[in-house]
């Protein structure tokens, strides 16, 4: 198993809730087991797409910029340092808000799959 990926090689994708991502690691190209590790980019005035997992828990945390996060039932602010659960079945998304671009880390267990990404609407 590779135990170091280059950012400088990664190459970004849009991905089903339409945010950049960087996959930093993941089982599916890296060879770990049981997550991955992404780098979601949003410009300022996007968001991704109201969704949910049904298997897996995302950690997000804010590098740079500033967000709007929907989480469930709840909408609050976050910034860099911040760190936000989401567990399994919650709907959730993230708009950047500011003049800067909003960057954070994304932590999937089990690994990010398309399949486990349900878009919903609102």
């Amino acid at each position: 198993m590779p135990q170091l990926q280059a950012y400088a090689t990664v190459t970004p994708y849009i991905t089903k809730d339409s945010s950049e991502i960087r996959e930093l690691m993941h089982p599916r190209v890296h060879g770990n087991r049981n997550q991955s590790l992404a780098e979601a980019s949003l410009q300022p005035g996007s968001r991704t797409e109201l969704h949910r997992h049904a298997q897996t828990e995302e950690l997000y945390h804010i590098t740079a910029g500033h967000g709007r996060m929907r989480l469930g039932d709840e909408t609050f602010l976050v910034q860099p340092g911040d760190t936000v659960c989401i567990s399994p079945g919650t709907p959730h998304c993230i708009e950047a808000v500011g003049d800067a671009p909003l960057k954070l880390l994304c932590c999937c267990s089990p690994a990010y799959d398309h399949a486990d990404t349900e878009l919903l609407q609102g």
